[in-house]
């Protein structure tokens, strides 16, 4: 009995975790689950505690597949697949992701407490380096995506703007949608057939993102000198780092400090792209992309208290943390389509694909190694964040690579990567 009492289940005893469970299950099969953050909170704290535990103990799968991130992701989304989960689990994993929208609160702590958390002359040198490395992985997908469009049967223009600008646009919301905008702008033509194809062919690169991540992690762990765990530079007298939570104590105003904050630069970043300056040459800017340019200045310039910046550090280490799994679980359900992603599922599509992403770790990777950055990490976060469903795959590809700490250099990929590539598309389209 002692033994049981001692074995913890996400910080908690197995009695405590197991009453709760007891109490929340029976209350998602009796359908009284509110539809309300707390119930949000309820259901998938349950299942992606569950899910993610199994995934952290099971035997190859936690070394090999990706742990228990990956497994509350594939997980979660299987059992909605295969309709074994009851609606209020479904509306209140939908509210999470979508309604309630905490993955704007859980990237916009991740982003900010990462750039912030940063050593500000080694964050100034690698944004400079990043960008173009980005820029690489671009050129890499699209050489071996042509070149596999020759093998199957497609042309060079059509695999660039069918396959590999929706695969490479940071994700759906910012950019496979609008992407098809920029499609109809250009080429005259309904956006509607465009962005179904798009989508699909994005929701299929995304599950091969994931599972490249847990490759490089494979090969990062076989081969050490390639990565560097959670930093991107291979200098190591100028490592990227947070600061350790141990070395002066976070208050509860630095606590709370820190969630203003953060709020802030969501609501700055807002601002500016909603009103102040949406688009850039015609190409509109997110506010993602905005948050993380503010972040980023905020801390080249030393703009943030010492305490505030502690405070952002343990609310990003808490995200990156703790909450992936139930994050995790929910993404699953809300954000990953399995019907569509099969409704492209074709030996052809699927080398393309693969062939695409490749393409895009190789490109970093290779890129990378050149300006001084480790090739896994390089390939991680400015190649498969770029090939991936956007804010979601990010933390998908992270967790499965386990390099939750890489979040602000996964989101410059998403979002500025994904602007790049919508000029590179209103470019492309002209040539169809």
């Amino acid at each position: 009995m002692e033994k049981v009492k001692e074995f913890k289940v996400y910080g908690m005893s197995l009695p405590v975790f197991a009453f709760f469970a007891a109490v929340i299950l029976a209350s998602i099969f009796l359908g009284i689950i509110p539809n309300q953050m707390i119930g949000a909170i309820s259901v998938l704290f349950v299942i992606g505690i569950l899910l993610g535990q199994f995934g952290d103990w099971l035997p190859i799968w936690k070394d090999y597949i990706g742990g228990g991130a990956l497994l509350a992701f594939i997980g979660a989304g299987l059992l909605n697949y295969f309709n074994l989960l009851p609606e209020c689990v479904i509306q209140n994993a939908n509210g999470w992701i979508n309604e309630y929208s905490f993955l704007n609160v859980f990237i916009s702590f991740l982003i900010v407490g990462s750039l912030v958390g940063m050593d500000r002359k080694v964050l100034i040198k690698s944004g400079s380096l990043f960008i173009p490395t980005i820029l690489a992985g671009i050129v890499g997908s699209a050489v071996l995506g042509v070149a596999a469009g020759l093998l199957i049967g497609k042309s060079p223009i059509e695999m660039i703007t069918a396959y590999v600008l929706p695969i490479m646009g940071g994700g759906a919301g910012a950019g496979a949608i609008p992407m098809a905008q920029v499609y109809s702008d250009v080429t005259g033509e309904d956006s509607a057939s465009y962005l179904s194809f798009a989508l699909a062919i994005l929701a299929l690169a995304n599950i091969v993102a994931i599972l490249s991540g847990v490759v490089l992690d494979l090969i990062g762990r076989k081969f050490p000198k390639l990565a560097g765990g959670n930093q991107l530079l291979r200098d190591s007298s100028k490592e990227l780092h947070v600061e350790k939570s141990d070395e002066i104590p976070v208050t509860m105003e630095d606590i709370g400090a820190a969630i203003f904050v953060t709020a802030g630069f969501f609501m700055l970043g807002t601002l500016v792209a909603k009103k102040i300056l949406p688009s850039i040459m015609g190409v509109s800017i997110p506010n993602f992309a905005y948050l993380i340019i503010f972040a980023f200045l905020a801390n080249a310039f030393n703009l943030i208290p010492d305490n505030v910046r502690r405070g952002l550090v343990k609310c990003q280490q808490f995200c990156g943390g703790k909450l992936v799994w139930i994050q995790m679980a929910g993404m699953g359900i809300a954000a990953i389509d399995f019907h569509t992603m099969l409704s492209v599922l074709s030996i052809g599509n699927l080398f393309a694909v693969i062939m695409i992403v490749a393409g895009a770790v190789l490109g970093t990777a290779v890129f990378g190694w050149f300006v001084g950055f480790y090739p896994v990490e390089s390939g991680v976060t400015a190649g498969l964040c770029m090939a991936n469903m956007g804010g979601a795959g990010d933390l998908a590809v992270l967790g499965a690579a386990k390099r939750m700490g890489l979040m602000g250099y996964a989101q410059i990929s998403s979002r500025i990567g994904g602007a790049i590539i919508l000029l590179i598309g209103s470019i492309a389209f002209s040539f169809m």
